[in-house]
């Protein structure tokens, strides 16, 4: 997960970084990030699982790569 992002391709993807490991389960994010995500890039055969609200409540959107 990515702080900043760009309609060029070369610049997006930048900023601060938060990296999720396959098979991790964060219900939470981390102190900071909370409404900071602007981009994302999930890594081939796995898929990332994202919820609007805290502790896995609220819609949830899948991304895969």
């Amino acid at each position: 997960l990515y702080a900043d992002d760009s309609p060029y391709y070369e610049q997006c993807c930048a900023g601060d970084a938060l990296v999720v490991e396959p098979g991790a389960d964060v219900p939470y994010m981390p102190s900071g990030w909370a409404a900071r995500v602007s981009s994302l890039v999930v890594g081939t055969r796995c898929e990332l699982t994202v919820w609007a609200r805290a502790g896995k409540k609220g819609k949830s959107r899948k991304f895969s790569a």
